[in-house]
């Protein structure tokens, strides 16, 4: 999981910094060509976008950051945390689901993906096999029961990450 999130950031970082140095100097040229550009639309959308990208770009640099610094081997092998798949019976709806914890830019809903910042993935965060958890979301309360953890390092252990 640490290495698709690295090679995510990677490729988008990849992308956008072409955008910064080759796409936006040429938009920004041909805005400047087209005269007066204190009421230039061209050249301010040109210049807003290249801020955006000056900060998604230093963003993604932390996000890589803080991975880098992610040691699995201090994670908990019987707790929920980040990269954690979880089996859970929802006692409400009384149907089984799969959650996955990621951190919050790499979400996919329909592969299961919570967010460790969502209600759900804080609900679930250090929960064990077997637990029930009560989670208050917008559309109200819900429970869940821990049918089957596995956690980021025994996925690594298993192969299965």
């Amino acid at each position: 999981m640490l290495d698709e999130i690295k090679a995510k950031i990677s490729e988008e970082v990849e992308a956008l910094t072409h955008e910064l140095n080759v796409e936006l100097p040429d938009r920004i040229q041909k805005a400047v060509e087209l005269g007066d550009l204190r009421e230039n639309a061209e050249y301010k959308s040109a210049l807003e976008r290249q801020q955006f990208v000056q900060a998604r770009i230093g963003h993604l640099a932390g996000r890589m950051a803080e991975i880098s610094r992610i040691n699995v081997a201090d994670m908990p092998l019987d707790r929920a945390g980040f990269g954690s798949r979880l089996r859970v019976q929802d006692l409400v709806l009384d149907r089984e689901v799969t959650f996955t914890i990621v951190a919050g830019d790499y979400i996919d809903l329909e592969a299961g993906h919570v967010s460790l910042d969502s209600p759900i993935g804080k609900g679930l965060t250090g929960a064990r096999e077997g637990d029930e958890i009560t989670i208050e979301l917008p559309a109200g309360q819900r429970r869940f029961r821990v049918v089957e953890l596995a956690t980021l390092p025994r996925q690594l252990a298993d192969g299965g990450a």
